[in-house]
């Protein structure tokens, strides 16, 4: 969480009108759902004056302290468009385990629940942003077997447009799979398989140039590093989720081309140690750290925010990061104050994104597998159950 800096901003003692505000938020999200113009207004359930603190030590370096910032405005300006992503890497197919308990060495333990679905990091952020009214393109590769059938079939129900997938006839489809405990815990058996067949020289680069953002996820380091350059010569902004991986793989090219990271608190200190990027104090992007149970902070060269999430029962944690990511960029992309001109550097713009994932990743945590409806439905419905998220953002500058 951040770190000792003074209190940001305080109210005059007001009550929180938690009703209002939501009513508030209600009607900025409605307008996203129903414009067909793609309305994109968006506020944030904290707007109208509440207290935002500092209320805990980090375990980081803090960035440099500063005058504090006035009251954040959460009521980003609408714009005429529903943002366009390419989501490029991992398409896999899922099978999930659920014990009560993992086995020991030797040991045996009794399936309770079995479930087969869509997976994979690229796939799941896809479906996400539909979800939550975006438009999606996922680019990845698949084997030419019913996994793989089974796979691009769920994504076309989804609404997510597949047709640049490639299918990979002499290579299996990944199958993942997941085993979660009684706690939510999880491990993951996976075989490469297809999932990393495709290149960027296949992709339609006229595709990228009709998008707004790449989002990438697990791939060969190679073709993530020329996706992004080619992304950002299309004017296109780029975010990348390299995933456990990212200490071991050569993905330096891929991480200097893109503007905003996502990754979680191992992951953060394993590219700390092996490359010359600092999540916890970044120079030049924007870092969303995801910290489990206890939510996500944002990193920028400006400050940063963090929000300690949703208190609930998770059942099955496996895509909870996709769906936080899904959650950010469906917020973040809609608000021309956050990516005009690339990611912005203020962490004060970060409050709704963070929110929203937060309360995303939440819902995924509280499903059976790593593929989750998101809906603004259900992630009002996250938010209701925390009214007082408003107070525990926190931002440094």
């Amino acid at each position: 969480m951040t770190g000792e800096d003074e209190r940001v901003d305080e109210t005059d003692g007001e009550p929180n009108d938690w009703d209002a505000e939501v009513a508030e938020w209600d009607e900025e999200v409605a307008e996203w759902e129903t414009d067909s113009a793609g309305s994109a207004g968006d506020t944030d359930p904290t707007d109208g004056g509440d207290t935002v603190e500092d209320t805990g030590e980090s375990d980081h370096p803090s960035t440099d302290d500063e005058e504090p910032v006035d009251d954040p405005d959460l009521e980003p300006e609408s714009t005429g468009r529903v943002p366009k992503v390419v989501s490029a890497g991992h398409i896999n197919w899922d099978v999930t385990i659920h014990v009560d308990r993992l086995p020991e060495p030797d040991g045996e333990t009794r399936i309770e629940r079995l479930e087969q679905s869509g997976g994979g990091s690229a796939a799941n952020v896809a479906v996400g942003l539909v979800g939550l009214g975006g438009r999606s393109v996922v680019y990845g590769s698949v084997g030419g077997d019913e996994s793989g059938a089974l796979a691009l079939r769920e994504l076309a129900s989804a609404g997510v447009d597949p047709g640049q997938v490639l299918v990979d006839a002499d290579a299996p489809t990944s199958v993942t799979y997941v085993i979660v405990d009684g706690d939510g815990e999880l491990l993951m058996l996976a075989n490469d398989g297809a999932n990393e067949s495709f290149s960027a020289s296949e992709f339609d680069p006229d595709t990228l140039r009709a998008a707004d953002h790449l989002h990438l996820t697990g791939q060969r380091p190679e073709t993530a590093a020329a996706l992004a350059t080619a992304a950002g010569e299309a004017g296109a902004t780029r975010s990348f989720d390299p995933g456990r991986r990212v200490g071991d793989r050569e993905f330096d090219a891929a991480l200097h081309a893109t503007d905003l990271l996502f990754l979680n608190d191992r992951e953060a200190d394993a590219l700390a140690a092996s490359t010359d990027i600092d999540p916890w104090e970044p120079e030049d992007r924007v870092v969303a750290i995801k910290l489990g149970s206890d939510g996500a902070t944002v990193r920028t060269p400006h400050g940063d925010v963090s929000h300690p999430g949703f208190d609930i029962d998770p059942v099955d944690t496996a895509g909870a990061g996709d769906a936080f990511a899904a959650g950010f960029l469906g917020a973040a992309l809609r608000d021309p104050d956050v990516t005009e001109g690339g990611f912005s550097h203020d962490p004060r713009d970060y409050q709704v994104p963070l929110l929203v994932g937060n309360a995303c990743g939440a819902i995924a945590a509280e499903a059976v597998t790593a593929r989750v409806d998101l809906s603004w439905d259900r992630v009002r419905e996250m938010m209701g159950d925390s009214p007082e998220s408003d107070l525990l953002i926190e931002i440094r500058t």
